[in-house]
C-alpha cells in the first residue's frame, strides 16, 4: 500500500521535527553495527539548521506530520544526496524512492549522483541499485563501519 504524502521543500522550523525522525529512523542502522555513535545519531539541532544554508532540504508530510525526508547539494558537479530517511511504519511503499527521485530533479547541472550507505544495510543497497546506482568504492567510518558509496550517472535514463 503506498503512502501519499506531500513532498516540498524543508523550512528551518522543520529541522526539530527532522532531526527526532532522522533518529528514529537511524535506529536500525544502530542495532544492525551494535554503534549509536553513527552521525545522524549524534547530529545536534545546530548542526541541522546549518546544513539548509547549503542543502536542499525535502520532506513528505501527511496528516501534519513528517514522515520523510532528503538531503542534496552540489559540490564540484557532484550531485551528493544523503540521510534518506523514513518513518519505519511507512518504509516499503514507495516514499524512500519518491524522495530520491525529487532530489536528484532538484540538482541542476550535476554531471553524477552520489550517495553512501552501510555495507550491511542490504536493502538500501538494493533500493539504489534499483535506481540506477551501482557502487564505486568502500570507506571505513569507524571501526565497526564500512560504507558503501554508489553513483549514478545524471543522464542515467532511469532518473
Amino acid at each position: 500500500m503506498a503512502v501519499t504524502a506531500l513532498i516540498s521543500p524543508a523550512e528551518l522550523r522543520d529541522a526539530p521535527a527532522i532531526l527526532a525522525l532522522q533518529r528514529l529512523a537511524y535506529q536500525s542502522e544502530a542495532n544492525l553495527y551494535n554503534d549509536w555513535s553513527l552521525p545522524p545519531l549524534v547530529q545536534t539541532l545546530e548542526l541541522l539548521r546549518d546544513e539548509f544554508s547549503h542543502s536542499i532540504v525535502l520532506k513528505a508530510v501527511t496528516e501534519k506530520h513528517i514522515i520523510g525526508s532528503v538531503r542534496a547539494r552540489a559540490v564540484d558537479g557532484i550531485g551528493q544526496i544523503g540521510r534518506l530517511i523514513v518513518h519505519p511504519d511507512h518504509q516499503g511503499q514507495g516514499l524512500g524512492s519518491e524522495l530520491l527521485k525529487r532530489a536528484e530533479g532538484a540538482l541542476a547541472e550535476v554531471s553524477i549522483f552520489e550517495l553512501f550507505t552501510g555495507t550491511k544495510s542490504e536493502a538500501n543497497i538494493r533500493l539504489y541499485q534499483r535506481h540506477g546506482y551501482r557502487i564505486s568504492r568502500t570507506q571505513e567510518l569507524s571501526p565497526t563501519v564500512l560504507i558503501t558509496f554508489m553513483q549514478k550517472s545524471a543522464l542515467n535514463p532511469r532518473r
